[in-house]
């Protein structure tokens, strides 16, 4: 894996259900677009709407998911790079609203997320629900979790040797962003690499968010996700996370 990330970029390597494969062909052949075994695969579909093929199979679901504050600010940003020339991008004030409100790319955020998060909660075998700012704080224990989950996990001489360390460097945010091949070329979709690749920091959303925005979206937050167990981290200079009750 560490040749491939060399090579091409990591969307190019796990490929889009429907940005890459279904998009212009309703019947694409998935045995043959890996490389790799066990083949990988990522999507922005919500649970509900993933076909009992795959909810009934035997494959293994990752779900990584963000703090709604980071990711309304990436989310904002990348569609901005997206507009072309001759389309104003939206005001920080009219995405909010369009957020706060439930409209979201892929769907209403918060159903999206607690969608796989109950799903992770009644069949942990299936489906691990990761927190970014999890990875952020402690990569080589959550590759170590990550590992087993997939039923691959590293063996003692592998640790000994440093093997999860290693795989943590190649992976992070900062090698990637740096790599030649992220620097250049376009993806699949016409989106080029570059856009995939911001900041990847937690808690910079309090470089934009009003005091105003904050606590609209602090009480959404809770108001979501009362009941459920699932807690985000928001390490900001205004606030630290936002658990559920």
């Amino acid at each position: 894996m560490k040749i491939h990330l060399l090579t091409f970029g990591p969307h190019q390597l796990v490929r889009f259900f429907e940005y890459d494969l279904y998009l212009n062909n309703p019947f694409p052949d998935l045995r043959n677009v890996c490389a790799y075994q066990p083949r990988l695969f990522s999507t922005h579909a919500p649970y509900a709407t993933l076909p009992t093929s795959i909810k009934d199979s035997g494959c293994k679901i990752v779900y990584i998911c963000r703090n709604p504050m980071d990711m309304f600010i990436s989310l904002w940003l990348f569609a901005a790079k997206l507009r072309d020339k001759n389309r104003e991008s939206l005001s920080l004030d009219e995405a909010f609203d369009m957020f706060y409100h439930g409209i979201y790319v892929h769907g209403p955020f918060f159903d999206h997320v607690l969608g796989y998060w109950k799903a992770s909660q009644e069949n942990p075998n299936k489906i691990l629900f990761l927190n970014f700012e999890d990875l952020k704080e402690d990569m080589d224990s959550h590759l170590k979790n990550l590992a087993m989950f997939l039923g691959v996990p590293f063996t003692d001489d592998e640790e000994k040797q440093g093997v999860v360390e290693k795989i943590a460097k190649i992976c992070s945010f900062e090698n990637l962003k740096e790599l030649e091949v992220n620097k250049k070329g376009v993806h699949t979709s016409g989106i080029p690499h570059t856009h995939f690749f911001r900041k990847g920091e937690v808690g910079d959303w309090s470089n934009y968010l009003t005091p105003f925005m904050i606590e609209c979206l602090e009480k959404l937050i809770q108001e979501k996700l009362n009941g459920s167990g699932l807690t985000f981290k928001l390490s900001s200079k205004t606030s630290n996370n936002i658990a559920s009750p």
